[in-house]
Protein backbone atom coordinates (compact mmCIF):
# COMPACT_ATOMS: atom_id res chain seq x y z
CA UNK A 1 0.00 0.00 0.00
CA UNK A 2 2.84 2.28 0.82
CA UNK A 3 4.65 1.85 -2.54
CA UNK A 4 1.17 2.66 -4.74
CA UNK A 5 1.31 5.76 -2.22
CA UNK A 6 4.51 6.47 -3.25
CA UNK A 7 4.01 6.32 -6.87
CA UNK A 8 1.07 8.15 -7.29
CA UNK A 9 2.54 10.41 -5.50
CA UNK A 10 -0.81 10.99 -4.04
CA UNK A 11 -1.11 12.83 -0.57
CA UNK A 12 -4.07 11.94 1.21
CA UNK A 13 -4.12 15.13 3.02
CA UNK A 14 -3.81 17.66 0.52
CA UNK A 15 -6.67 15.98 -1.24
CA UNK A 16 -8.73 16.57 2.39
CA UNK A 17 -7.53 20.04 2.22
CA UNK A 18 -9.12 20.48 -1.29
CA UNK A 19 -12.62 19.07 -0.07
CA UNK A 20 -12.26 21.40 2.72
CA UNK A 21 -11.69 24.20 1.22
CA UNK A 22 -14.68 23.39 -1.34
CA UNK A 23 -16.58 22.58 1.18
CA UNK A 24 -15.90 25.87 3.25
CA UNK A 25 -16.33 28.66 0.35
CA UNK A 26 -19.13 27.11 -0.44
CA UNK A 27 -20.67 27.49 2.99
CA UNK A 28 -19.39 31.07 2.95
CA UNK A 29 -20.68 31.50 0.19
CA UNK A 30 -24.44 31.08 0.91
CA UNK A 31 -24.02 33.37 3.77
CA UNK A 32 -25.10 36.49 2.39
CA UNK A 33 -22.51 38.27 3.42
CA UNK A 34 -21.62 41.70 1.03
CA UNK A 35 -18.35 41.91 2.26
CA UNK A 36 -17.08 38.60 2.62
CA UNK A 37 -18.60 37.91 -1.38
CA UNK A 38 -16.53 40.92 -2.63
CA UNK A 39 -13.42 39.23 -0.76
CA UNK A 40 -13.44 35.81 -2.52
CA UNK A 41 -14.70 37.71 -5.69
CA UNK A 42 -11.94 39.43 -5.34
CA UNK A 43 -8.99 36.57 -4.70
CA UNK A 44 -10.91 34.30 -7.44
CA UNK A 45 -10.20 37.28 -9.69
CA UNK A 46 -6.36 37.18 -8.68
CA UNK A 47 -6.11 33.19 -9.08
CA UNK A 48 -7.86 33.41 -12.78
CA UNK A 49 -5.22 35.92 -13.62
CA UNK A 50 -1.91 34.46 -12.58
CA UNK A 51 -2.84 31.32 -14.07
CA UNK A 52 -3.65 33.40 -17.53
CA UNK A 53 -0.38 34.41 -16.89
CA UNK A 54 1.40 31.62 -16.74
CA UNK A 55 -0.84 28.82 -18.86
CA UNK A 56 0.38 31.36 -21.86
CA UNK A 57 4.25 30.39 -21.57
CA UNK A 58 3.49 26.95 -20.50
CA UNK A 59 2.15 26.60 -23.73
CA UNK A 60 4.74 28.17 -25.68
CA UNK A 61 7.78 26.63 -23.89
CA UNK A 62 6.48 23.33 -23.35
CA UNK A 63 5.65 22.57 -26.79
CA UNK A 64 8.71 24.33 -28.07
CA UNK A 65 11.33 22.59 -25.77
CA UNK A 66 10.10 19.30 -26.06
CA UNK A 67 9.83 19.26 -29.80
CA UNK A 68 13.29 21.05 -29.58
CA UNK A 69 14.96 18.09 -27.51
CA UNK A 70 12.29 15.24 -29.25
CA UNK A 71 12.13 16.62 -32.66
CA UNK A 72 14.44 13.99 -34.55
CA UNK A 73 13.70 10.99 -32.54
CA UNK A 74 10.82 8.53 -33.22
CA UNK A 75 9.31 9.33 -30.18
CA UNK A 76 7.76 12.37 -31.02
CA UNK A 77 5.79 11.34 -34.13
CA UNK A 78 4.52 8.26 -32.07
CA UNK A 79 3.93 10.36 -29.31
CA UNK A 80 2.13 13.35 -31.33
CA UNK A 81 0.07 10.29 -33.78
CA UNK A 82 -1.38 8.68 -30.35
CA UNK A 83 -2.37 11.86 -29.17
CA UNK A 84 -4.31 12.65 -31.95
CA UNK A 85 -5.95 8.95 -32.22
CA UNK A 86 -7.24 9.18 -28.49
CA UNK A 87 -8.19 12.90 -29.36
CA UNK A 88 -10.62 11.88 -32.03
CA UNK A 89 -11.86 8.86 -30.55
CA UNK A 90 -12.56 10.94 -27.62
CA UNK A 91 -14.02 13.60 -28.99
CA UNK A 92 -15.85 11.58 -31.47
CA UNK A 93 -17.12 9.63 -28.69
CA UNK A 94 -18.73 12.81 -26.68
CA UNK A 95 -20.63 13.82 -29.61
CA UNK A 96 -22.33 10.57 -30.22
CA UNK A 97 -23.45 10.08 -26.62
CA UNK A 98 -25.14 13.75 -26.91
CA UNK A 99 -26.14 12.70 -30.40
CA UNK A 100 -27.92 9.28 -29.01
CA UNK A 101 -29.33 11.22 -25.64
CA UNK A 102 -30.94 14.05 -28.13
CA UNK A 103 -32.45 11.32 -30.00
CA UNK A 104 -33.75 9.34 -27.01
CA UNK A 105 -35.15 12.48 -24.94
CA UNK A 106 -36.25 14.76 -28.60
CA UNK A 107 -36.13 17.97 -26.61
CA UNK A 108 -39.26 20.14 -27.70
CA UNK A 109 -39.35 22.94 -29.67
CA UNK A 110 -39.69 26.36 -28.02
CA UNK A 111 -42.56 29.02 -28.20
CA UNK A 112 -41.92 31.77 -31.36
CA UNK A 113 -42.56 34.37 -28.40
CA UNK A 114 -39.75 33.21 -26.70
CA UNK A 115 -37.15 32.90 -29.40
CA UNK A 116 -37.85 36.40 -30.07
CA UNK A 117 -37.44 37.69 -26.73
CA UNK A 118 -33.96 35.37 -26.85
CA UNK A 119 -32.49 37.66 -29.70
CA UNK A 120 -32.64 40.74 -27.36
CA UNK A 121 -29.79 38.71 -24.77
CA UNK A 122 -27.64 37.43 -27.84
CA UNK A 123 -24.15 39.37 -27.79
CA UNK A 124 -23.77 41.79 -30.37
CA UNK A 125 -21.44 41.23 -33.44
CA UNK A 126 -20.68 37.58 -32.78
CA UNK A 127 -23.63 36.11 -34.39
CA UNK A 128 -21.67 38.08 -37.64
CA UNK A 129 -18.63 36.25 -37.68
CA UNK A 130 -17.71 33.20 -40.21
CA UNK A 131 -15.49 30.34 -39.14
CA UNK A 132 -12.85 32.14 -41.42
CA UNK A 133 -12.39 34.85 -39.23
CA UNK A 134 -12.11 32.10 -36.36
CA UNK A 135 -9.13 29.95 -38.84
CA UNK A 136 -7.37 33.80 -39.76
CA UNK A 137 -7.40 35.00 -35.83
CA UNK A 138 -5.30 31.69 -35.47
CA UNK A 139 -2.41 33.03 -38.46
CA UNK A 140 -0.36 35.79 -36.13
CA UNK A 141 0.78 39.01 -38.34
CA UNK A 142 3.07 39.96 -35.80
CA UNK A 143 5.16 37.92 -33.24
CA UNK A 144 3.84 39.81 -30.09
CA UNK A 145 -0.10 39.03 -31.43
CA UNK A 146 -0.35 36.05 -29.84
CA UNK A 147 0.87 35.89 -26.43
CA UNK A 148 -0.80 39.22 -25.63
CA UNK A 149 -4.02 38.31 -26.70
CA UNK A 150 -3.72 34.88 -25.64
CA UNK A 151 -4.80 33.26 -28.69
CA UNK A 152 -3.85 29.44 -27.50
CA UNK A 153 -4.24 28.03 -31.04
CA UNK A 154 -1.95 30.60 -32.34
CA UNK A 155 0.69 29.99 -29.35
CA UNK A 156 0.51 26.11 -30.37
CA UNK A 157 1.32 26.91 -33.89
CA UNK A 158 4.16 29.21 -33.47
CA UNK A 159 5.52 27.29 -30.49
CA UNK A 160 5.45 23.96 -33.05
CA UNK A 161 7.11 26.09 -35.35
CA UNK A 162 10.19 27.18 -33.42
CA UNK A 163 10.53 23.78 -31.54
CA UNK A 164 11.14 22.50 -34.92
CA UNK A 165 13.26 24.40 -36.48
CA UNK A 166 15.05 23.80 -33.46
CA UNK A 167 15.46 20.67 -33.21
CA UNK A 168 16.82 20.60 -37.09
CA UNK A 169 18.96 23.43 -36.25
CA UNK A 170 20.54 21.57 -32.93
CA UNK A 171 24.01 21.35 -33.72
CA UNK A 172 24.34 24.83 -34.10
CA UNK A 173 26.58 26.52 -31.48
CA UNK A 174 23.95 29.60 -31.03
CA UNK A 175 21.22 27.38 -30.89
CA UNK A 176 22.38 25.39 -28.66
CA UNK A 177 22.81 28.37 -26.39
CA UNK A 178 19.24 29.78 -26.79
CA UNK A 179 18.15 26.33 -26.28
CA UNK A 180 19.92 26.28 -22.78
CA UNK A 181 18.26 30.17 -21.79
CA UNK A 182 14.53 28.24 -23.10
CA UNK A 183 15.03 25.36 -20.65
CA UNK A 184 16.45 27.69 -17.55
CA UNK A 185 13.36 30.06 -18.49
CA UNK A 186 11.12 26.77 -18.35
CA UNK A 187 12.44 25.75 -14.70
CA UNK A 188 11.69 29.06 -13.52
CA UNK A 189 8.10 29.16 -14.88
CA UNK A 190 7.36 25.47 -13.48
CA UNK A 191 8.57 26.88 -9.90
CA UNK A 192 6.38 29.68 -9.87
CA UNK A 193 3.30 26.96 -10.92
CA UNK A 194 4.51 25.06 -7.62
CA UNK A 195 4.09 27.50 -5.86
CA UNK A 196 0.63 28.70 -7.17
CA UNK A 197 -0.47 24.78 -6.47
CA UNK A 198 0.99 24.92 -3.09
CA UNK A 199 -1.86 27.69 -2.41
CA UNK A 200 -4.72 26.36 -4.52
CA UNK A 201 -6.84 25.57 -1.67
CA UNK A 202 -7.40 29.12 -0.94
CA UNK A 203 -8.50 29.67 -4.77
CA UNK A 204 -10.61 26.55 -4.70
CA UNK A 205 -12.46 28.50 -1.40
CA UNK A 206 -12.46 31.35 -3.58
CA UNK A 207 -14.02 29.98 -6.34
CA UNK A 208 -16.72 27.91 -4.85
CA UNK A 209 -17.95 30.76 -2.69
CA UNK A 210 -18.47 32.77 -5.90
CA UNK A 211 -20.35 30.13 -7.22
CA UNK A 212 -22.71 29.88 -4.46
CA UNK A 213 -23.08 33.38 -3.70
CA UNK A 214 -24.13 33.75 -7.49
CA UNK A 215 -26.66 30.56 -7.00
CA UNK A 216 -28.11 31.53 -3.62
CA UNK A 217 -28.53 35.11 -5.16
CA UNK A 218 -30.43 33.89 -7.81
CA UNK A 219 -28.21 35.23 -11.35
CA UNK A 220 -28.14 31.29 -12.50
CA UNK A 221 -31.48 30.21 -12.74
CA UNK A 222 -33.66 28.90 -15.52
CA UNK A 223 -33.73 25.79 -17.66
CA UNK A 224 -34.89 24.23 -21.27
CA UNK A 225 -36.10 21.10 -19.55
CA UNK A 226 -34.98 18.16 -21.72
CA UNK A 227 -32.12 19.92 -23.77
CA UNK A 228 -30.48 21.02 -20.69
CA UNK A 229 -30.74 17.35 -19.56
CA UNK A 230 -29.13 16.05 -23.04
CA UNK A 231 -26.95 18.36 -22.55
CA UNK A 232 -25.25 17.67 -19.12
CA UNK A 233 -26.21 14.05 -19.10
CA UNK A 234 -24.37 13.80 -22.10
CA UNK A 235 -21.58 15.19 -20.15
CA UNK A 236 -21.68 13.21 -16.75
CA UNK A 237 -22.15 9.91 -19.39
CA UNK A 238 -18.91 10.90 -20.79
CA UNK A 239 -16.97 11.95 -17.61
CA UNK A 240 -18.08 9.09 -15.46
CA UNK A 241 -18.27 6.07 -18.04
CA UNK A 242 -17.04 6.67 -21.56
CA UNK A 243 -13.37 8.36 -20.73
CA UNK A 244 -13.02 5.42 -17.45
CA UNK A 245 -13.92 2.36 -20.04
CA UNK A 246 -11.46 3.96 -22.26
CA UNK A 247 -8.41 4.07 -19.61
CA UNK A 248 -9.76 0.73 -18.51
CA UNK A 249 -8.99 -0.71 -22.28
CA UNK A 250 -5.34 0.13 -21.80
CA UNK A 251 -5.14 -1.62 -18.55
CA UNK A 252 -5.48 1.98 -16.46
CA UNK A 253 -6.87 2.38 -13.23
CA UNK A 254 -9.65 5.41 -13.55
CA UNK A 255 -9.85 6.08 -9.52
CA UNK A 256 -6.22 6.36 -9.57
CA UNK A 257 -6.01 8.50 -12.57
CA UNK A 258 -8.97 10.87 -11.44
CA UNK A 259 -7.20 11.14 -7.84
CA UNK A 260 -4.11 12.36 -9.26
CA UNK A 261 -5.59 14.80 -11.36
CA UNK A 262 -8.40 16.20 -9.01
CA UNK A 263 -6.64 19.30 -8.26
CA UNK A 264 -6.87 20.12 -12.65
CA UNK A 265 -10.30 19.15 -12.49
CA UNK A 266 -10.99 21.16 -9.66
CA UNK A 267 -9.48 24.44 -11.46
CA UNK A 268 -11.00 23.61 -14.67
CA UNK A 269 -14.61 23.32 -13.34
CA UNK A 270 -14.32 26.94 -11.66
CA UNK A 271 -12.32 28.64 -14.01
CA UNK A 272 -13.99 27.58 -16.71
CA UNK A 273 -10.30 27.55 -18.91
CA UNK A 274 -8.89 24.39 -20.16
CA UNK A 275 -5.94 27.38 -21.03
CA UNK A 276 -5.78 28.65 -17.90
CA UNK A 277 -5.72 25.16 -15.94
CA UNK A 278 -3.01 23.74 -17.96
CA UNK A 279 -0.41 24.63 -15.24
CA UNK A 280 -2.05 22.67 -12.86
CA UNK A 281 -2.70 20.24 -14.80
CA UNK A 282 0.80 19.30 -15.84
CA UNK A 283 1.71 19.85 -12.56
CA UNK A 284 -0.72 17.34 -11.66
CA UNK A 285 0.40 14.95 -14.37
CA UNK A 286 3.77 14.69 -13.17
CA UNK A 287 4.03 15.00 -9.69
CA UNK A 288 1.15 12.67 -8.41
CA UNK A 289 0.25 10.43 -11.82
CA UNK A 290 3.80 10.19 -12.43
CA UNK A 291 4.04 10.59 -16.65
CA UNK A 292 7.00 10.94 -18.67
CA UNK A 293 7.93 14.44 -18.80
CA UNK A 294 8.23 13.91 -22.65
CA UNK A 295 4.54 13.23 -22.74
CA UNK A 296 3.08 15.75 -20.39
CA UNK A 297 4.75 18.84 -21.59
CA UNK A 298 3.83 17.81 -25.36
CA UNK A 299 0.69 16.33 -24.67
CA UNK A 300 -1.16 18.14 -22.27
CA UNK A 301 -0.97 21.97 -24.24
CA UNK A 302 -1.83 20.44 -27.04
CA UNK A 303 -5.13 18.93 -25.53
CA UNK A 304 -5.66 21.94 -24.02
CA UNK A 305 -6.75 23.35 -27.32
CA UNK A 306 -7.86 20.68 -29.35
CA UNK A 307 -9.09 17.66 -26.67
CA UNK A 308 -12.59 19.36 -26.18
CA UNK A 309 -15.12 16.96 -25.78
CA UNK A 310 -17.78 18.68 -24.13
CA UNK A 311 -17.73 21.33 -26.52
CA UNK A 312 -17.98 18.31 -28.79
CA UNK A 313 -20.84 17.51 -27.57
CA UNK A 314 -22.64 20.71 -26.93
CA UNK A 315 -22.54 22.36 -30.22
CA UNK A 316 -23.90 19.03 -31.88
CA UNK A 317 -26.77 19.20 -29.13
CA UNK A 318 -27.36 22.55 -29.81
CA UNK A 319 -27.07 23.32 -33.25
CA UNK A 320 -29.59 19.89 -33.67
CA UNK A 321 -31.80 21.56 -31.51
CA UNK A 322 -31.78 25.13 -32.58
CA UNK A 323 -32.15 23.78 -36.51
CA UNK A 324 -34.69 21.91 -35.05
CA UNK A 325 -36.58 24.73 -34.29
CA UNK A 326 -36.22 26.87 -37.19
CA UNK A 327 -37.80 24.10 -38.92
CA UNK A 328 -35.04 22.18 -40.20
CA UNK A 329 -35.78 18.61 -41.12
CA UNK A 330 -33.36 16.57 -39.05
CA UNK A 331 -32.74 13.49 -41.50
CA UNK A 332 -29.53 11.29 -41.66
CA UNK A 333 -27.22 12.95 -43.95
CA UNK A 334 -27.75 16.21 -41.74
CA UNK A 335 -27.26 14.77 -38.87
CA UNK A 336 -24.24 12.96 -40.33
CA UNK A 337 -23.06 16.22 -41.54
CA UNK A 338 -23.67 18.39 -38.33
CA UNK A 339 -21.76 15.47 -36.18
CA UNK A 340 -18.38 16.09 -38.07
CA UNK A 341 -18.70 19.55 -37.85
CA UNK A 342 -19.04 19.09 -34.15
CA UNK A 343 -15.88 17.55 -34.03
CA UNK A 344 -13.78 19.76 -36.88
CA UNK A 345 -15.32 22.48 -34.65
CA UNK A 346 -14.35 21.51 -31.32
CA UNK A 347 -10.84 20.84 -32.19
CA UNK A 348 -10.27 24.34 -33.83
CA UNK A 349 -12.04 25.58 -30.84
CA UNK A 350 -9.65 28.10 -28.06
CA UNK A 351 -10.07 26.45 -24.53
CA UNK A 352 -11.07 29.66 -23.02
CA UNK A 353 -14.00 30.33 -20.81
CA UNK A 354 -17.34 30.72 -23.50
CA UNK A 355 -15.42 29.64 -26.48
CA UNK A 356 -18.22 26.72 -27.55
CA UNK A 357 -20.86 29.06 -27.40
CA UNK A 358 -19.33 31.72 -29.12
CA UNK A 359 -18.87 29.02 -31.93
CA UNK A 360 -21.97 27.62 -32.00
CA UNK A 361 -23.26 31.22 -32.16
CA UNK A 362 -21.17 31.45 -35.19
CA UNK A 363 -22.26 28.26 -37.01
CA UNK A 364 -25.36 29.12 -36.45
CA UNK A 365 -25.87 32.64 -37.67
CA UNK A 366 -23.85 31.48 -40.70
CA UNK A 367 -26.97 29.21 -41.64
CA UNK A 368 -29.52 32.01 -40.55
CA UNK A 369 -31.08 29.59 -37.70
CA UNK A 370 -33.12 30.89 -34.77
CA UNK A 371 -29.80 32.28 -33.06
CA UNK A 372 -32.57 33.45 -30.22
CA UNK A 373 -32.49 30.25 -28.44
CA UNK A 374 -28.87 30.82 -27.80
CA UNK A 375 -30.13 34.20 -26.11
CA UNK A 376 -32.04 32.01 -24.04
CA UNK A 377 -30.03 29.80 -23.23
CA UNK A 378 -27.07 32.06 -22.34
CA UNK A 379 -28.14 32.53 -18.66
CA UNK A 380 -27.46 29.12 -17.42
CA UNK A 381 -24.79 28.50 -19.66
CA UNK A 382 -21.93 29.36 -16.62
CA UNK A 383 -23.00 25.99 -15.26
CA UNK A 384 -22.54 24.20 -18.60
CA UNK A 385 -19.63 25.95 -19.51
CA UNK A 386 -18.13 24.56 -16.35
CA UNK A 387 -19.07 20.86 -16.15
CA UNK A 388 -17.68 21.08 -19.85
CA UNK A 389 -14.47 22.20 -19.35
CA UNK A 390 -14.45 19.72 -16.18
CA UNK A 391 -14.45 17.24 -18.59
CA UNK A 392 -12.19 18.28 -21.14
CA UNK A 393 -9.40 18.41 -18.76
CA UNK A 394 -10.40 15.24 -17.38
CA UNK A 395 -10.33 14.22 -21.03
CA UNK A 396 -6.85 15.71 -21.19
CA UNK A 397 -5.61 13.66 -18.21
CA UNK A 398 -7.44 10.35 -19.50
CA UNK A 399 -5.67 10.81 -23.30
CA UNK A 400 -2.15 11.97 -21.80
CA UNK A 401 -2.49 9.01 -19.32
CA UNK A 402 -3.13 6.55 -21.98
CA UNK A 403 0.20 7.85 -24.57
CA UNK A 404 1.83 7.49 -21.44
CA UNK A 405 0.98 4.19 -20.85
CA UNK A 406 1.17 3.38 -24.60
CA UNK A 407 5.13 4.68 -25.08
CA UNK A 408 5.79 2.45 -22.49
CA UNK A 409 4.53 -0.44 -23.49
CA UNK A 410 6.28 0.44 -26.87
CA UNK A 411 9.56 0.52 -25.25
CA UNK A 412 9.26 -2.48 -23.56
CA UNK A 413 8.47 -4.64 -26.57
CA UNK A 414 11.01 -3.02 -28.81
CA UNK A 415 13.27 -3.69 -25.69
CA UNK A 416 12.82 -7.42 -26.14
Amino acid sequence: MKENHKKTGFNGRQFALWMSALVLGGICGTLGIGWLNEFFQFIASVYTRLFQFVAVPTIALAVTTTLAVLGARKNTGRIFLHTILYTLLTTAAAALVGLLLFKLMKPENLPVEIIRQGNTTVPENLGALSYYDHILSVIPNNILAPFSSGNVLSILLVAVAVGLVLAWKKESENIQILLKGIMGMQEVLFALIKGLVWTLPLGIAAFAAQLSAQVSAGFIIGSLGRYVAVVLGGNLIQFFLVLPLFLLVHGINPFRVFRCMLPAVLMALFTKSSAATLPVTVESAENNLKAKKEVTRFVLPICCTINMNGCAAFILVTSLFVMQNGGWTLDLPTVALWFFISIISAIGNAGVPMGCYFLTLSLMSGIQAPIGILGIILPIYTIIDMIETAENVWSDSCVCAMVDRTLSREEVSGGR
